[in-house]
């Protein structure tokens, strides 16, 4: 896809970070945009800062990781505009973190039913309409650079399936059209509010606190993550990365091709490989 102006694009996860500076660069482009995000007031600060770009917005508080959310999402969408052109499935969370088995049931279902179940949602969804729509139309989802790279924690573990999900996703498009394309966004630090996600944790998912078991290394390394999370690229570069991968049919998509972001992916590979000599 090359010309943007008139089209529509739906982005969840808007009301900050990634999915905010796609929703500026997707108005700065001509797009109607609908955004959509669980928190309400920072979604409607978003919302009336587009609008003040002269933007044609649509503002749905919706949470990803319930189906009926996303099914009403994706009606108003279309009851609104016709049709859908830019897909962004872009929201996300990061609890705190523990070794794998020291997780409550509460942290496993919290982080799949956003970071999974709420790209599934977006596919289950949208992708039909799109289909009927018979029109030009890319599905971004969000995954992160640790969805390649040996997975370490939960956040990566989720992000890994969303790689999967994608891929898939990708094959079964192209066996049946070549008007919708799909890339998966892989980025590497980039300035969001992500690593503070347990402010917006659902009340029926909330750990007890006998239930928290803490580790001086992982807090440090939790602690670094902030530093580099600060330090990382603007939420607007990487809209303009994402733009410019629609742009060009890139499946996957980096914010960072330093050596430091693309050797452990290298080395994962490479284990792999050496395996099956």
């Amino acid at each position: 896809m090359k010309d943007f102006q008139g089209k529509v694009a739906v982005i969840t996860g808007a009301a900050s970070g990634i999915g905010y500076g796609i929703a500026k660069k997707c108005i700065n482009e001509g797009m109607k945009v609908v955004i959509s995000d669980v928190l309400e007031e920072e979604l409607k600060q978003r919302e009336q800062e587009l609008k003040n770009m002269n933007g044609n917005v649509l503002c749905i508080v919706s949470d990803v990781s319930k189906a009926s959310d996303v099914e009403r999402l994706a009606q108003k969408t279309y009851d609104t505009y016709n049709e859908v052109n830019l897909l962004f499935n872009n929201a996300g969370v990061s609890p705190d973190r523990t070794l794998l088995w020291e997780h409550s049931l509460n942290d496993w279902k919290w982080i799949l039913n956003v970071n999974l179940w709420g790209v599934i949602h977006g596919i289950k969804f949208f992708v039909p309409k799109m289909l009927e729509q018979n029109t030009e139309a890319h599905i971004i989802n969000t995954a992160s650079i640790m969805g390649l790279m040996r997975a370490g924690d939960l956040y990566g573990i989720t992000k890994h399936a969303v790689v999967a999900v994608s891929e898939a996703l990708m094959a079964h498009l192209a066996s049946k059209t070549k008007l919708i394309k799909v890339s998966i966004l892989c980025p590497s630090f980039v300035r969001s509010n992500i690593l503070e996600s347990e402010n917006i944790r659902p009340e029926n998912l909330k750990n007890d606190l006998s239930e928290i078991i803490h580790h001086s290394e992982m807090e440090q390394n939790r602690n670094w993550q902030r530093e580099q999370n600060q330090k990382g690229l603007s939420p607007e570069k990487c809209a303009e990365i994402v733009f410019q991968a629609i742009n060009d049919e890139e499946f996957y998509v980096f914010t960072d091709k330093s050596v430091a972001s693309i050797n452990p992916i290298k080395q994962r590979f490479r284990k792999i490989l050496k395996t099956l000599k």
